[in-house]
């Protein structure tokens, strides 16, 4: 039954992440047809941009620790994607080159969802393979 856990918590993992990503889309979209002002849209992505991190570093460790490794190796390039960019400092967006980047940074977190709706589906079919297996023990 641990391994289903396992899952189930990895999958509320990516889905925060698939909330996180969303909403700073949305951000950019509110920006873009201008319904906001670049002050509020950089301050409300550069928010969520933190916990973003986080919850990837948290979910890799979280993979590494349950012994699910190949997820592990999947979850690497994205967090390493994400340390480079704070390690560079360029994980916040800038007020005054948000519209210059507007491109650039809708297609960067289009690319991480991407890449999340990928893990996820994965995630889901072991949590699938998990549950089945533990009904087989049954």
């Amino acid at each position: 039954m641990g391994y289903l856990y396992a899952w189930l918590i990895s999958f509320f993992f990516i889905v925060a992440l698939l909330i996180i990503i969303v909403w700073q889309l949305m951000c950019l979209a509110d920006l873009e047809f201008d319904y906001i002002n670049p002050y509020d849209s950089s301050s409300r992505i550069n928010r969520a941009v933190l916990p973003e991190f986080i919850v990837q570093g948290v979910l890799c460790l979280f993979y590494l620790g349950t012994g699910h490794w190949v997820m592990s190796l999947l979850s690497v390039p994205y967090l390493y994607y994400n340390v480079n960019l704070y390690l560079r400092r360029q994980h916040l967006v800038d007020v005054t080159e948000i519209y210059n980047m507007l491109k650039w940074e809708k297609k960067q977190r289009l690319f991480k969802l991407a890449y999340l709706i990928i893990l996820l589906f994965l995630s889901m079919f072991w949590m699938i393979m998990a549950a089945l297996d533990e009904h087989d023990y049954e």
